[in-house]
């Protein structure tokens, strides 16, 4: 697989910007690997387009990580928060910007004052570890005053209504800095829905961190570095997939976050380990799925390690294809976009 088979022309004015008003109001890409076949559905259609099936979702929770502020010399600043780390209990994994850059030891006056911050150590790839401080709980007054961190790619500030709209309606644990965009199609109706048409559900974590924005820039896939996202997988889960393998049912993903958690949380014999972990995991063609048969997945960028992932499933040349046909006829792109469903090739 080339890093050319990664590209696509994509009409700027295709990026959804906005969220529909209605979640499950958007539109569905059913692709069929085993037939070659592309049909445009509708996503509240989902539940009956496919048997009985047992559907896994990631339910970690969207936190308001971005932080905008100034340094003591008052220079402006933004800082997204990554992850707490265990050093202590407001020190913090971040990204950050400002004109002249971040150093160790400067400090920094965040979100009207309301916190301030110190910048203990400057490491590589632009990451850096933040000390925050608060008159009360550092967590509580990041819920209040944190901007939801919408991607790049949505090319205005975060809204309140971003808050509820750039979170799925199943989030319950809190720690990733994006959302793990193919469930935000997903209402309280749908799921019913879905248990209605006989599928059962499962959820997993997995924490979704800024890498899932990052381009493929090596000149080979091989060369390129993942960044590391912690998961956990609950016992139950593990349980649910075993008896859907018993059953015969497909193990539907939703979302790439899922495919990644489940592939790497199993051995080469698609046993699945349940407890905590972290990946690296990078799926591209040619790759052999232990433990998901399908996938609802939004429209990923070019160069993306989410589309490589997409074309191992589906094939490169029918999603190249799907995507052509996506572009034509005027689907919404990226994560408050349209979705797709791919069926999976048979084993």
């Amino acid at each position: 697989m080339e890093l050319s088979d990664l590209d696509y022309e994509l009409p700027e004015a295709l990026i959804a910007q906005q969220p529909l008003d209605v979640r499950d109001a958007s539109r569905l890409l059913l692709v069929d690997p085993d037939t070659g076949e592309i049909s445009d559905r509708s996503f509240r259609e989902l539940p009956s387009l496919v048997p009985p099936s047992l559907f896994v979702f990631n339910d970690t929770r969207v936190f308001p990580a971005r932080l905008h502020g100034h340094k003591e010399t008052g220079g402006k600043v933004e800082i997204l928060l990554l992850r707490k780390l265990p050093q202590g209990s407001d020190r913090w994994l971040a990204m950050g910007r400002s004109s002249k850059g971040l150093r160790a030891g400067m400090k920094l006056s965040l979100a009207e004052g309301r916190l301030l911050g110190r910048v203990e150590r400057a490491l590589e790839h632009g990451q850096l570890e933040v000390e925050l401080v608060a008159d009360s709980d550092v967590d509580a007054v990041l819920e209040a005053v944190g901007e939801v961190p919408l991607p790049p790619y949505i090319q205005r500030d975060a809204e309140e209504a971003d808050r509820a709209r750039y979170q799925t309606v199943y989030a319950r644990k809190s720690g990733a800095v994006a959302a793990p965009t193919a469930g935000l199609h997903f209402t309280e109706e749908t799921l019913r829905s879905l248990a209605e048409h006989g599928h059962d559900t499962a959820y997993v974590t997995l924490h979704v961190g800024p890498g899932t924005f990052r381009p493929v820039q090596a000149t080979h896939l091989d060369e390129h570095e993942m960044h590391e996202e912690a998961y956990e997988v609950p016992e139950e889960t593990v349980l649910a997939i075993e008896r859907a393998r018993a059953e015969g049912l497909p193990i539907v993903a939703v979302g790439t976050t899922v495919v990644r958690t489940l592939e790497a949380a199993s051995d080469p014999s698609g046993a699945i380990r349940a407890g905590v972990g972290a990946t690296r995991l990078f799926i591209r063609p040619p790759y052999t799925f232990r433990v998901i048969d399908q996938l609802v997945t939004n429209f990923h960028l070019p160069r993306s390690t989410l589309l490589a992932l997409v074309m191992s499933l589906a094939g490169v040349d029918l999603m190249r294809r799907a995507y052509q046909h996506a572009v034509d006829e005027r689907y919404r792109f990226y994560s408050y976009g349209d979705a797709m469903f791919i069926r999976g090739a048979k084993r």
